[in-house]
């Protein structure tokens, strides 16, 4: 498989636009960063001087026409992502999308519609499928060395203050689309989602116990998955002990890795059921590495499939799974029904708040 050097493009330069360009500078020779964009022309500029990116714009749209571009990192806020994207794939450049990759299920339907008429794809950003002791995990229980797939839990316990959400566009439905569910706890559950499968029903709550938003600032759901896993899933801002837990427990051993923003092997443990030694030592014999789950890993996978004209991971089919859960979840915390996947209730494919939080008519905490 040949490879090529493909050209890049930041689309809104703040704060993780930094792990983009570290990432596509770690690639070497298979990417070159060609040009910054942001609607503070003074601060694409800094961007590209900081990384010696030779052009900057003040639109995408200014972008497109200039310049000639192979993939175009979305760093925006989250409300651009699936317009900016639907750029993207009318001028035939791949979209590499922050998450979440739009704010409703309804953009998800646009989004996977523009990407039939295209050459180009959209991938979502969800680096943590690509840790390698994530895919050892995925690997190993496709082989069935774990055994089946019994509990699982999932906790991203994050402390957010109220100064966090003083920027303007946060902790809003029309700009985020959700609360820690939609923002935070994501790559977790999306994670967690990659290694069980398909779920197939949701029972949830969502509160708003502590911060001034119109979202939630904490959600908690019990899963069911198609292959009879059940597992447990909590999304919190107000947790002053921070920290990201899975934890799979399979016939045949334990799995858990514990972090905060991102993980290596060292983070992850294995406790074989007794008798069951051989699981633990099948997991060390490939050899822990240092590398920690992030862009780099993700972008060299994107990069990989589009050398082969695959589509780059992580797909919208994909991602679709991930961000229907977030709408059944919301559905089943307001609605106080449980849902199942493929009958999200109409309201809830429009905006994840269907007809509005229960706390919408009362005043921010």
């Amino acid at each position: 498989m040949t490879q090529r050097t493909y050209r890049t493009a930041i689309v809104g330069t703040g704060g993780i636009a930094g792990a983009h360009a570290r990432a596509v500078r770690a690639a070497g020779d298979r990417a070159h960063l060609v040009a910054a964009v942001d609607v503070d022309v003074d601060r694409a500029r800094a961007f590209a001087a900081e990384w010696g990116v030779p052009r900057s714009f003040a639109s995408l749209g200014e972008l497109l026409l200039e310049e000639e571009v192979d993939v175009v990192h979305v760093c925006t806020p989250p409300r651009l992502h699936a317009r900016l994207a639907l750029d993207c794939l009318a001028a035939g450049v791949t979209a590499l999308v922050e998450k979440p990759p739009a704010l409703s299920l309804a953009e998800m339907d646009e989004l996977v519609a523009a990407e039939r008429r295209s050459a180009a794809h959209v991938a979502t950003v969800f680096q943590h499928r690509f840790g390698s002791a994530a895919v050892r995990l995925r690997r190993m229980a496709a082989a069935g060395e774990l055994g089946r797939p019994l509990l699982a839990t999932c906790a991203t316990q994050w402390y957010r203050d109220d100064a966090y959400f003083a920027v303007p566009w946060r902790g809003s439905w029309e700009n985020e689309g959700g609360g820690p569910t939609m923002g935070h706890g994501i790559h977790q559950f999306d994670l967690l989602f990659s290694v069980l499968g398909p779920w197939r029903e949701v029972t949830a709550v969502a509160a708003r116990q502590a911060r001034p938003t119109q979202t939630e600032d904490v959600s908690m759901a019990l899963v069911t998955f198609d292959n009879g896993a059940v597992a447990s899933i909590v999304n919190s801002v107000v947790s002053p002990r921070e920290t990201s837990v899975l934890r799979f427990d399979y016939e045949r051993a334990t799995v858990e890795v514990e972090h905060l923003y991102g993980y290596t092997d060292a983070d992850w443990t294995v406790t074989p059921a007794p008798g069951q030694d051989g699981v633990a030592s099948r997991w060390t014999a490939a050899g822990a590495t240092e590398t920690v789950s992030g862009h780099d890993g993700q972008l060299a996978a994107v990069y990989d499939a589009l050398d082969a004209g695959d589509p780059p991971p992580v797909t919208l089919a994909d991602a679709h799974r991930t961000m229907e859960f977030i709408a059944a979840l919301y559905a089943s915390a307001f609605t106080g029904e449980r849902v199942r996947c493929g009958q999200i209730p109409p309201e809830f494919t429009q905006r994840m708040d269907g007809t509005g939080a229960p706390w919408s008519a009362v005043s921010a905490p």
